[in-house]
């Protein structure tokens, strides 16, 4: 198996949960680390490291992160690499420059790694399309209340056991694929009532 090959295995079968949620804007997303956490089982099987990098560059009066992604074979030290780019905010509030930077690198990552692995964000948070994609979630929640289903009741329950996941420290991929979900909206109300007894059993990560 070449290294084209191998990258044509992970692209096919590789799951990357949004495993991250966002309180403020109400919304799931998928990190550079959750990417990292689905995809290394799939190089141990082909033989395969993953190398991520990043630099800074100036173009023009601006300074950008230069991220780069390397699929290197074990075999035949054959590279494959894919670079994607993020710009330092002028100011970005509540945030030192390390912090600004740390953000710009995060997200230059994750699209270096998107890039290499056949990831599709389009419709993420971090996106222009998200505003169409809440638009449309508004309208089938409400065409959903003829169901009979309490959609705000389970709500609470995700932010509930989001939450908890946090305070504990606790591995969120666990839960999804103990439930056999991506995203935690998807957990059955019940399974979310019983990992949130559990949860609270638990001490902070602290």
């Amino acid at each position: 198996m070449n290294l084209y090959e191998k990258l044509l295995k992970i692209q096919s079968e590789l799951r990357a949960p949004k495993g991250q949620y966002n309180d403020f804007g109400n919304y799931y997303y998928r990190s550079c680390e959750d990417i990292q956490e689905g995809v290394k089982p799939l190089l141990k099987e082909v033989g395969a490291v993953l190398l991520i990098g990043d630099e800074i560059v100036q173009l023009g009066d601006r300074y950008y992160i230069k991220a780069t992604a390397s699929l290197i074979d074990c075999e035949s030290g054959d590279k494959i690499e894919n670079v994607a780019y993020a710009r330092e905010e002028f100011n970005k509030p509540k945030m030192d420059a390390s912090q600004v930077t740390g953000s710009a690198s995060s997200y230059a990552r994750k699209y270096a790694l998107n890039g290499l692995f056949c990831i599709d964000d389009v419709k993420d948070p971090d996106t222009g399309k998200y505003e169409n994609k809440t638009e449309k979630k508004t309208d089938n929640r409400a065409d959903s209340k003829t169901t009979g289903r309490d959609f705000t009741k389970h709500d609470e329950l995700v932010g509930l056991f989001h939450k908890e996941i946090q305070r504990t420290g606790k591995s969120l991929k666990w839960f999804l694929d103990n439930s056999k979900v991506s995203d935690a909206k998807y957990i059955k109300t019940a399974d979310l009532n019983k990992y949130l007894e559990i949860l609270k059993t638990l001490p902070d990560k602290g």
